[in-house]
């Protein structure tokens, strides 16, 4: 641009002011379903698989972490539970959500669901509710399955108490095995494909028709499909049950075919 002209353009004295223009609201990001989500602090799992295994338009997930100590022990999964409301409440302050899950296997055991529940109500009145046990139970449930395969990370005395509320709660189970890690950090470091070895081998075992893998910390869900071809029987996570359910209980009923059997299933 020429000298000459240039000094023929008007000088702006700012930008120019277009007002306030018109705009509509739609239902956001969780248009279908908002789900809440309690995350251990020390979890590296749990979020990861929720959202790779769902991605539904319309449905989104927002979490919270809550304070726990890196040792897996009755104590500490106790100490836990006082700390369950607080944590819910700074999820979508005043937004409605349709589901809240707890993502500790092992403190709902040791708390017991009603416990969770009440705690998530506090804040919550009235709200549907899941944990990875609660979700265990429904799953195993829709599958039709009567012996189960437990497969943890935890400490042998962790591990009784939860083939203990399993077995009160009305299920069988057939086999029981553990890798033994009970620092949540380390949990979350366990390969998958140990995970899917160790999964091969139990479905080898006499009695067992579908297996639960048992920790939010532990990398299975987005294997679970092609596991389930290989071993022939279903097979379900923590992180994938729970995100099953939250599904059915938010009224989201779509099958997802990238997480196995289970999401082309309803609550029983």
């Amino acid at each position: 641009m020429s000298a000459r002209l240039a000094a023929s353009v008007p000088q702006s004295s700012g930008p120019v002011d277009l007002g306030v223009l018109p705009s509509d609201l739609d239902g956001g990001l969780a248009s279908r379903a908002a789900i809440g989500l309690v995350v251990l602090a020390t979890d590296q799992t749990l979020e990861h698989e929720f959202r790779a295994l769902v991605r539904i338009p319309g449905v989104a997930f927002y979490e919270a972490r809550v304070f726990n100590d890196n040792d897996i022990t009755p104590e500490t999964l106790r100490a836990i539970g006082p700390r369950i409301a607080p944590t819910t409440d700074l999820i979508l302050p005043s937004i409605p959500l349709d589901v809240v899950g707890f993502g500790c296997t092992s403190a709902t055991m040791t708390l017991g669901e009603e416990a969770v529940f009440a705690e998530i109500r506090k804040v919550r009145p009235g709200v549907a509710c899941t944990t990875p046990v609660t979700a265990a139970l429904a799953a195993f449930k829709a599958l039709g399955a009567k012996g189960i395969g437990l497969l943890t990370p935890y400490a042998p005395q962790i591990n009784e108490n939860l083939v203990a509320y399993f077995t009160g709660r009305g299920l069988n189970i057939a086999a029981v095995a553990t890798f033994d890690r009970r620092d949540d950090r380390e949990a979350a470091r366990i390969s998958v494909a140990s995970i899917e070895a160790a999964a091969e081998r139990m479905a080898a075992t006499p009695g067992v028709d579908a297996i639960f893998i048992s920790c939010t910390s532990l990398r299975i869900a987005e294997a679970a499909a092609g596991l389930e071809k290989r071993i022939g029987i279903p097979v379900t996570s923590s992180n994938h049950a729970m995100a099953w359910h939250c599904l059915r209980l938010a009224g989201v009923d779509d099958v997802v075919p990238a997480g196995g059997r289970l999401f082309g299933l309803q609550v029983g």
